[in-house]
């Protein structure tokens, strides 16, 4: 019998998954663009895992959960990003923290207690201001890639602020600080900043702080914004881009030793 688990989160962007063994342990991570094709991509993410893993055979429990996990037509059970993202930080951390998970399309604020129990949670759906995806459209207004935005804030001597959350009028807003010769980097640090701003709105963050999601992987500089705006420790797990996935594979180590508890394993 199997003794590996799978764990897939399928976001806007990117489809990641995680597999685990029965200690908890880290056998594979894998991701890819999320696509047009949710089914197909998570399929393609397991097998090139399993293969990474070094397994022939497949996991025991899969949990799918994110923006297509009712598109993963292998995996046992679903559940929401909310539960995931605690599961995973906390795994991570082993403490009460506030989880602050910046994604391609939404942004979460959720809080566990000592023992990981969820007390609350915040989420922004009703635009993309403060996410991914106004980076993205940052970025391409700037003529940049996505990767070349946190070297560019890392080293921009100076902000210049954005005084809109808005995407569409943050475009109009760039092209004019262009127009008056402001430098590119202080602008992409105004768009960074305003990407915590916007977090910070949501909730105050008390507590200790843990960061996670893509735009945390690919943006160190967003992590250290964070920092100086709370003035302590932000903590970011080891490949934070996963955690939900890491989480959901946890969840399905957590049935399957349920269902063995009671028989069915």
């Amino acid at each position: 019998m199997s003794d590996f688990y799978c764990g897939v989160d399928i976001g806007a962007s990117a489809t990641k998954v995680t597999l685990i063994d029965g200690a908890g342990g880290v056998l594979a991570r894998v991701v890819r663009p999320s696509g047009v094709d949710y089914a197909a991509i998570a399929r393609a993410c397991l097998d090139e895992a399993v293969a990474a893993a070094d397994r022939g055979d497949g996991p025991a429990v899969t949990v799918s959960t994110g923006y297509g996990r009712g598109n993963v037509d292998f995996a046992d059970e679903t559940r929401t990003e909310i539960h995931c993202h605690g599961v995973g930080c906390f795994h991570s951390v082993g403490r009460g923290i506030t989880v602050v998970d910046i994604g391609g399309q939404d942004n979460k604020v959720i809080r566990l207690d000592d023992r990981g129990k969820r007390l609350g949670f915040l989420m922004n759906r009703k635009c993309a201001a403060g996410t991914g995806a106004f980076i993205e459209e940052i970025a391409l207004r700037l003529g940049l890639t996505v990767g070349e935005l946190d070297a560019l804030a890392a080293a921009a001597e100076r902000t210049v602020r954005l005084g809109s959350f808005c995407t569409v009028f943050s475009k109009t807003e760039i092209l004019s600080h262009l127009r008056n010769g402001e430098p590119v980097e202080g602008i992409v640090r105004g768009a960074f900043e305003s990407v915590v701003e916007r977090i910070v709105e949501m909730d105050p963050l008390d507590g200790l702080v843990v960061a996670t999601g893509g735009v945390v992987a690919h943006n160190p500089t967003i992590v250290e914004i964070i920092t100086e705006r709370l003035g302590r420790e932000v903590i970011v797990p080891e490949a934070p881009q996963f955690t939900g996935a890491l989480g959901a594979a946890l969840t399905a180590r957590s049935l399957d030793d349920r269902n063995r508890a009671n028989g069915k394993g």
